[in-house]
């Protein structure tokens, strides 16, 4: 048996806001395959997520990160 449309849509609406997000990315993800570029960005992103909450890497304020960039361009 299918689920029309608006039965979807209205059971997706009371989702919390985490899992129609993670639902959006899945339905968007859907009309494209990844690239090699985009999946080893993915790679990366997930390798330092995991990395800062392993506590090997500490996070840097946005304003001393961009106080360092423009220090060694300068």
């Amino acid at each position: 048996m299918s689920i029309s449309f608006e039965d979807l849509a209205a059971q997706a609406l009371v989702l919390p806001a985490e899992d129609r997000a993670k639902l959006v990315e899945r339905l968007i993800a859907s009309f494209e395959p990844r690239s090699p570029s985009e999946v080893a960005w993915l790679t990366l992103a997930a390798r330092r997520r995991d990395g800062v909450r392993e506590g090997k890497v500490a996070m840097v304020p946005v304003a001393d990160a961009i106080a360092r960039v423009r220090a060694r361009i300068a």
